[in-house]
């Protein structure tokens, strides 16, 4: 069996980006915003005016993603601020995996600006994997007309860690023979999922970079942060346990989450982006003609703290509403009132036998609902998934913008195996 080899594809700075090559097809005379000391900056009123991506000038102001507006004027006072344009920007990030597609086996978008493209067994069609990356990356600006980052590797994890070395514009290896030297130097903070209280944690430890997380002793780590110690010690050293090289196993779990352009911190916006990853859950659990028992809902902090909870069901089902239902129920149990960077749905016990079983105390419609249901994804098969929405996401597309229409993925296409995305 062929060694795996995997791509993290990562644009560099998206928002500004895409704005950039906007503003320059409206108006080729004026500079590219990429070279000046500019940010994309939210809605005043709506998203409190924070910075949602910067150009590299603006970053030696020592400039943020993700601080207010006012402070970074006060950093730069040059600074120019540029408004977002979130439907432009999904209308990119489609072009962007749609590329990729054409050329990966297959594609799995992690974020509106990040995918993972498994290219095991590739080596015949394309050559040196890092050669074709560096092909690709030049085809990407070529015809999409911004730069990324591309991480090759072994795994998913290291993959993410490889692109996140040296921007814009770069491809850089980690392999596991490269793991000392490449990733164990790096401060520990670097690691993914090691957000800021846990890095004060490690520090109390002893624990600086992430090499001296790697070499401890894991029962150190368990013991001051349980399961999520397991974790980044496994991740520290180069173990992605949430991958899987297999595309043809039959799907035990439906799942999806989204990685949000700015933290949630409040209930409703957090319950609408569940019925949105809801409602794509449903639709691929009813293509493929399957009920689900379990319904779990996952949410990682800014601090990357991750959350999971899970429930059991009375009775398969695999209408909508029952699993926006339950997992409103766990986010309202789980939450600690952090604010949040990811929320996800995730879904097992996957059956293939109708046998839906009524709660003398159960409320809901069942037949009614799997009747809308079917006529809602049947709308949207034909004419395409933006032909009906629910009249709450009418009400601020930016919220819808949040959830589903960032990563508008097939209904057939990306699935789960045994509850793993």
């Amino acid at each position: 069996m062929a060694d795996s080899i995997i791509y993290h594809i990562d644009v560099n700075s998206a928002f500004l980006s895409w704005s950039a090559k906007k503003y320059l097809e409206e108006q080729p005379e004026k500079p590219d915003i990429r070279t000046i000391c500019a940010v994309i900056g939210g809605d005043k009123q709506k998203r409190h005016g924070i910075v949602l991506a910067k150009s590299t000038s603006a970053k030696k102001y020592g400039i943020k993603t993700g601080e207010p507006l006012v402070r970074a004027s006060e950093k730069c006072p040059n600074l120019q601020v540029f408004p977002p344009d979130f439907n432009y920007y999904v209308k990119q990030s489609n072009a962007f995996i749609t590329l990729l597609k054409e050329v990966a086996p297959s594609v799995e978008q992690y974020s509106i600006d990040e995918a993972f493209c498994d290219m095991t067994g590739t080596r015949s069609l394309y050559g040196d994997p890092v050669d074709f990356a560096n092909t690709l990356r030049e085809r990407i600006y070529k015809e999409l007309g911004f730069t990324v980052n591309i991480g090759v590797s072994v795994n998913k994890l290291l993959a993410k860690m490889a692109s996140e070395f040296e921007k814009p514009n770069r491809t850089h290896t980690l392999f596991p023979e490269e793991i000392s030297q490449k990733m164990w130097p790096l401060p520990v903070s670097e690691l993914f999922f090691v957000g800021r209280s846990t890095e004060k944690k490690l520090h109390t430890l002893g624990i600086h970079t992430i090499g001296e997380l790697a070499n401890c002793n894991p029962s150190l780590l368990t013991s001051h942060f349980r399961k999520h110690g397991e974790t980044i010690w496994n991740y520290a050293n180069g173990r992605d346990l949430d991958f899987s090289a297999s595309h043809d196993t039959a799907n035990k779990g439906y799942s999806n989450e989204t990685t949000l352009h700015t933290d949630v911190t409040d209930a409703a916006t957090a319950k609408m982006i569940l019925l949105s990853l809801a409602e794509m859950v449903g639709a691929r659990i009813r293509a493929d003609k399957a009920y689900i028992s379990v319904v779990s809902v996952n949410l990682v902090t800014c601090d990357f703290e991750r959350y999971s909870h899970q429930k059991s069901l009375y009775s398969a089902t695999n209408i909508t509403e029952e699993i926006y239902k339950t997992a409103c129920e766990l986010f309202e149990q789980m939450w600690k009132h952090e604010p949040i960077r990811l929320i996800g749905i995730a879904t097992s016990k996957a059956t293939y036998e109708q046998s839906y079983q009524y709660d003398m105390f159960q409320s809901t419609n069942y037949e009614k609902l799997s009747k809308l249901n079917s006529a809602l994804d049947s709308i949207r098969d034909k004419y395409g998934s933006d032909a009906i929405r629910r009249a709450c996401f009418l009400e601020d597309s930016n919220k819808l913008s949040k959830g589903m229409s960032l990563a508008k993925f097939d209904a057939k296409q990306k699935r789960t195996v045994d509850g793993n995305s």
